[in-house]
């Protein structure tokens, strides 16, 4: 049987732009190159699923961090609803700290909100040339309702704010500043500025009742280099499927990565 080395975590703080501590557990699992894990709305670095992803990148000796976006888990700041470019600066804090520790950036990986977030700074940056998109939002306009209440506009420009309770207990508080920075986040026009270099792998549930599958589709449209994978009976979460959900995302990092090799030889 195939030694495994022993896998090594610790946790590691890096700053952001904004002086905001964002704390990650790194997964040394004895590779240089990197794959960065991003949470989505609400959620943390120890979702599910990234913890899963994590577990199975070690599996086949892939690094890996995930970490809290500001404001979420461990890491400093208060919650923002949007601010979807905001955290794509914290993504890039996180991908600069390792390249200046010599260590690479082989992939970056995002779930729901954390979707979008990578697609954004692979349309920013053109730094990174694997990008997962699993469960993201095409258009951001749509599941606001759902949240918010029917006439969340005139109420946030009435008040300036939307506290947000479940079951009587206060959740988060929505501004309007942060709601017009959603609805102003373009991701059509972000994904048309993704090179045609980049590799971009679209995961999304079949039965999916937070984002529709239909977004899975549009993103297919209009990103250059995409392949898209419907799991199918799977919801947002991936809830019952996390086994074939990290299939797929090793296997499109590993098979990535052995092209790049391929190239460079």
């Amino acid at each position: 049987m195939a030694h495994t080395p022993a896998v090594e975590q610790h946790k590691v703080i890096i700053p952001n732009k904004h002086g905001e501590k964002l704390v990650g557990i790194l997964h040394e699992s004895g590779s240089r190159e990197i794959v960065i894990l991003c949470h989505g709305f609400r959620s943390s670095k120890e979702s599910n699923s990234l913890v899963n992803l994590a577990a199975a990148l070690e599996n086949a000796r892939m690094s890996s961090f995930r970490f809290d976006f500001a404001g979420n888990g461990e890491s400093d700041g208060s919650f923002q609803y949007g601010y979807y470019w905001r955290e794509a600066e914290d993504l890039r804090a996180v991908i600069q700290h390792f390249h200046e520790s010599n260590r690479g950036v082989s992939a970056i990986v995002g779930h729901s909100k954390g979707g979008g977030v990578v697609l954004l700074y692979a349309s920013k940056y053109h730094d990174i040339k694997t990008v997962v998109n699993l469960s993201g939002r095409y258009d951001l306009k749509v599941g606001i309702e759902e949240r918010l209440g029917k006439d969340h506009i005139e109420r946030i420009r009435k008040d300036g704010f939307i506290d947000v309770t479940r079951s009587g207990n206060f959740e988060y508080r929505v501004t309007l500043e942060s709601l017009m920075d959603r609805l102003d986040t373009n991701m059509h026009e972000a994904c048309l500025q993704i090179d045609k270099e980049c590799r971009v792998l679209t995961v999304h549930g079949s039965l999916d009742k937070v984002v529709p599958t239909d977004d899975a589709y549009e993103f297919a449209k209009i990103i250059p280099n995409h392949k898209l994978h419907i799991i199918e009976g799977a919801d947002h979460s991936f809830t019952n499927h996390q086994d074939e959900l990290a299939s797929v995302v090793v296997n499109f990092i590993k098979e990535t990565l052995h092209q790049d090799r391929s190239t460079a030889n």
